[in-house]
């Protein structure tokens, strides 16, 4: 295992969208692992590093509420792109006001969250000069001054996050949920191995008093 962090994570809404609904929005439960990589991607990205997530506790209450957002029905197709890259004169935008539509979106409410993880180092993008010694101490700097690449934020753009490094795991607060909880079936993380056939990989999550422990990328795949 290599180097480990761990930040409290915490927002007005997030909306972690269920893939299975077509139409309008539905987050899960719970911040999912490819979200929180997201997060601390956000912080801190590096080629020559990867980000694995161990452990999220849930510290607050899982509290659900409808909203309707503001969306767009259309996006620039391919061959719009491929036409204006051969020398077509054609716009290639799209106005947002001649295709908003107003969606309902069933999101969460009062977010609190503890993402504990380390990184691993990619061996084929290491460079002689990394080490991770360094890495982790550009990470807890970063996360020390608020610093970031791009804002933060709880699966979609408007619901930005506040994040904050605990220095020490011991002063992780303790989670009101309490026994065990089955959250189903539960996006993991897209599976690039094979940039032709990416697959989404989903696993069962399950809360223990508050805590999901999430199995590895080799357990996901068994």
């Amino acid at each position: 295992m290599g180097y480990g962090v761990a930040i409290r994570v915490r927002g007005k809404y997030a909306l972690f969208t269920r893939p299975e609904m077509k139409v309008e929005r539905v987050s899960y439960d719970m911040i999912t692992p490819s979200a929180a990589r997201g997060i601390l991607e956000a912080i801190y990205w590096k080629p020559a590093i990867r980000w694995v997530i161990d452990r999220i506790h849930v510290l607050s209450p899982i509290v659900f509420t409808n909203i309707r957002r503001n969306e767009v029905s259309e996006k620039i197709s391919t061959d719009n792109v491929l036409q204006v890259m051969r020398g077509s004169s054609r716009p290639l935008y799209l106005a947002a006001t001649e295709v908003r539509q107003q969606r309902a979106s069933m999101v969460l409410k009062d977010v609190d969250y503890v993402i504990e993880a380390h990184f691993e180092k990619v061996e084929k993008e290491w460079g002689e000069r990394d080490t991770q010694e360094g890495h982790y101490n550009i990470i807890l700097r970063r996360l020390r001054n608020g610093q970031y690449f791009h804002a933060p934020c709880l699966g979609t753009r408007e619901f930005g996050a506040s994040i904050e490094l605990i220095e020490d795991k011991k002063d992780i607060p303790a989670s009101p949920l309490k026994g065990e909880r089955d959250l189903g079936w539960m996006l993991y993380d897209l599976d690039f191995s094979n940039p032709r056939e990416i697959k989404p990989l989903f696993f069962r999550a399950v809360l223990h008093d508050g805590i999901l422990t999430v199995p590895s990328i080799q357990e996901v795949k068994q």
